[in-house]
Order: structure tokens, then C-alpha cells, then sequence
């Protein structure tokens, strides 16, 4: 009986739905919280304006709402069960958006040497492939990429502070591979958005089987705002930082109403190259983009 449980857990499609809201629309959440708070809160906004709520709860409530308008039948299905129930299928979409990150950490983690190894070239010392022990500030290739906006990798003393601990990199610090010109479509970032959503053969060439790539399984034909910043968070992983804060402060700006004509170029940008262009090698997408400014 207690295999057949978990094989049901695991087939069921709550887990399925769970990695790809994860990674398109919220990837830092208690569910089995946000799932209770949300039925509670649902019952509340009736006598109080959402508006009237702290802001962390009216976000956790805007992602109640997403998560909720991605699944049909979902609210009902809370509505009518018990804490239990509503306690399970919050374990169930919380699995997997664990099982998603995990497999994305993973499969990144290798993948990524590839991309950041000078053309021509290796790595010198080299980088273990299922180790980050090595990376981050600990190695001068990683740590050029990683070192925070503002700060000069190349002074002895910011780097060894970096490595040792004695200078914290804090969530709202960005790394200097997000260049301001050109926010958030550096080639690393366009590299791992496909290695997620398309599949890991796809980012130096024309994928052969779109058809299975996340994108596609999921009926996904445009960028979101927090797609992009789950890949831009993934890309960060090799270093000791504060993944939460940053993930939220990408949010932050990606969602500020001042910065709207700017993130409305940006996302046409992303699905011109990565929807429209589908299967176009990166460097043929980089060539138009050169052309386009």
C-alpha cells in the first residue's frame, strides 16, 4: 500500500503542474502555507480591500490567485477539502517545484563549464564537473563573473575578502555578468533559459525534439517575468549568497510600473528570439540583435 502511495504521488499531476508554475511564475514558496493562508484570506478580502493587507501578504496572495487561475478546478477542489487536503496538495505541488530545481541545478551545474570555457581553450586549473567546491570566488573564472556590480575582481584585497568570507555578498548585489546595458540578455542567460525550458542540446544549435522541451510540454508560447528571473537565479548558484533576496529584487524590478517601457522591451525581445525563432542557433539570434542597435 505505501508503494502504491507513492507512486500516485508522483504520477499525480499536481507534481508536474508544480514544476512549471515554479519555474514560470513562482519559484520560492511554501505551498502547504501559501495554499491555507490563501483559502483564509480569500474569506477576509470579503470585509477588507486586498489593498488594506501588508505587502508581503498581497504578494503571496497575487501568487495564490496565479496559482490558482493556472490549475482548473483547483479552488474548488480546496474549497471543498479538508486542512488535510489542502495540506496534501500543497506537498504535491511544493514536490515538484523541489524536483524541478533540483534537476535544473543539476544538469546547470556541468553544463555551464561549457559555456563559460574561453573558445579554443580550457580551463585553467580545471573545474570538476559535479563539484562546486572549487568555484565561485574560489577560482578566478567563476569568481570574475560572480564578483558583484561595482566592485574590481582584479584588486588582491577585494577578492581575497570575497574568499574568505570577510566581505558578504547580500541579495540585492547583482553579479557583474548582468550588464546593465543589455539587462538580462547576456548570452550565459540565454544559454541556460534553453538548456530549462527548451532542452540542455538546444543552446548551440537547432533542437531535434522541441516537442519534449518544458516550453512546449506546457503549452508555454511567451516569456514571463519570472522565468527569467528563476534561469538568472540558477545561473547564480555556484556562489554563497542570498538567493531569496535576489530572486525578489529581480521580481521587484522586473514588475516596478516606472520601469515599464524598458521591461516591455526586454520581454519582446525574449520572445522574438526564444518563441518566434524557436530553433535559431544563439549566435545567428546575437547577430540580428547587433544588427537590431
Amino acid at each position: 500500500m505505501l508503494d502504491c502511495n507513492i507512486h500516485s504521488s508522483s504520477s499525480d499531476p499536481l507534481v508536474s503542474h508544480g514544476r512549471h508554475f515554479s519555474r514560470t511564475v513562482f519559484a520560492l514558496c511554501n505551498y502547504p502555507s501559501l495554499l491555507t493562508s490563501g483559502i483564509l484570506r480569500l474569506e477576509q478580502i470579503e470585509d477588507v480591500p486586498l489593498e488594506d493587507f501588508p505587502a508581503e501578504e498581497w504578494r503571496e496572495h497575487r501568487v495564490f490567485e496565479q496559482l490558482l487561475d493556472s490549475y482548473p478546478g483547483l479552488l474548488e477542489r480546496l474549497k471543498d477539502g479538508s486542512k488535510e487536503e489542502i495540506l496534501h496538495v500543497g506537498e504535491l505541488i511544493g514536490k515538484g517545484t523541489a524536483g524541478a530545481r533540483g534537476d535544473d541545478t543539476k544538469t546547470l551545474k556541468s553544463a555551464i563549464l561549457d559555456w563559460i570555457t574561453p573558445k579554443g581553450e580550457g580551463i585553467r586549473p580545471p573545474l570538476h564537473r559535479n563539484s562546486k567546491i572549487d568555484r565561485g570566488f574560489n577560482h578566478d573564472l567563476t569568481g570574475s563573473l560572480l564578483c558583484p556590480a561595482g566592485l574590481d575582481w582584479n584588486d588582491f584585497q577585494t577578492k581575497e575578502n570575497l574568499r574568505s568570507g570577510e566581505m558578504l555578498v547580500c541579495g540585492d548585489q547583482w553579479p557583474i555578468f548582468y550588464p546593465w546595458c543589455g539587462l538580462l540578455q547576456s548570452r550565459l542567460l540565454v544559454y541556460a533559459y534553453k538548456h530549462v525550458f527548451t532542452s540542455p542540446s538546444s543552446v548551440e544549435r537547432e533542437p531535434k525534439a522541441t516537442r519534449s522541451g518544458n516550453a512546449r510540454l506546457h503549452g508555454m508560447n511567451s516569456v514571463t517575468i519570472a522565468s527569467l528571473a528563476s534561469s538568472s537565479m540558477f545561473s547564480r548558484t555556484d556562489t554563497t549568497t542570498d538567493s531569496e533576496t535576489f530572486y525578489h529584487s529581480l521580481l521587484d524590478l522586473l514588475e516596478d510600473p516606472e520601469e515599464y517601457k524598458e521591461i516591455d522591451e526586454l520581454l519582446t525581445w525574449w520572445n522574438r528570439y526564444f518563441f518566434s525563432l524557436f530553433a535559431m542557433p544563439l549566435r545567428l539570434i546575437i547577430r540580428l540583435r547587433r544588427k537590431s542597435t
